[in-house]
């Protein structure tokens, strides 16, 4: 059957019609809603444009990892909460400290959470990650062409950022004053930063009150430590060497 235009069949007929589109909606009946809301794959749809940030931030994170831990994982659960935490609100996460001996995991944990941070999709991903040798080498007179106020700004002001083997290097004045200058800028920032350390922050002491060997406290200094207690969790993992066969907690 042909289709029939409604004009063909006269006044009368369109007056009908229209007459009964009034009385319904006398009624109060009315047109269902249009569903015409994007979809979790359109753009437009938050899960959509959080989709595309995490593609974006993952090859960030791969630009910025070393190959040797472009498979690394946040296998530990607090390390995971941290990163969640990160990711939903850097402002609030704070800091997070593995300490724990050689080949325990702590690196491979810290680029795993910088891993699960980019998954998420978060709307500002700037990281760097650095060893505490490599920033104190860069720190010195010509050890860049930045100059080192420079430098250590960048280090200050990047929204996330790993410092790696914290303590490891031989103390001095100079170190601790560079090393204290970064962490109460970031501490007075809110800005979260991963530390991995050898030494735990602070020593178990013996029956006289002393430390049992060293700790963060005496490589750093006390008013460091003092700033890292107040908004960093602190995760000791165990276990042994991890590069020798080992399996770390």
């Amino acid at each position: 059957m042909e289709p029939t235009n409604i004009g063909s069949l006269g006044p009368s007929a369109l007056a009908n019609l229209m007459g009964g589109i009034a009385e319904k909606q006398a009624q109060g009946v009315t047109a269902g809603p249009i569903d015409d809301a994007p979809t979790p794959d359109e753009p437009g749809h938050p899960e959509y444009h959080r989709r595309r940030r995490a593609e974006w931030a993952l090859k960030r994170w791969e630009t910025a990892t070393p190959p040797r831990y472009r498979r690394a994982d946040a296998t530990i659960p607090d390390v995971q909460q941290w990163a969640d935490d990160v990711a939903a609100d850097p402002n609030t996460a704070g800091s997070l400290l593995l300490t724990g001996t050689t080949g325990t995991g702590k690196t491979y944990q810290a680029y795993g959470a910088l891993r699960r941070i980019a998954a998420a999709g978060p709307r500002v991903y700037e990281i760097q990650a650095i060893t505490a040798a490599d920033m104190y080498g860069l720190l010195r007179p010509k050890g860049s062409d930045r100059g080192t106020e420079e430098e250590l700004r960048r280090l200050c002001r990047i929204p996330l950022l790993v410092l790696d083997d914290l303590g490891s290097a031989k103390a001095s004045e100079w170190t601790e004053e560079v090393t204290y200058r970064l962490i109460n800028e970031r501490y007075n920032a809110c800005r979260p930063t991963l530390y991995t350390s050898n030494l735990p922050a602070r020593a178990a002491l013996d029956d006289h009150g002393r430390p049992i060997g060293p700790d963060l406290t005496s490589a750093l200094g006390e008013r460091i430590v003092s700033r890292l207690s107040e908004d960093t969790r602190v995760i000791a993992m165990t276990g042994t060497d991890r590069r020798r066969g080992g399996h770390a907690a």
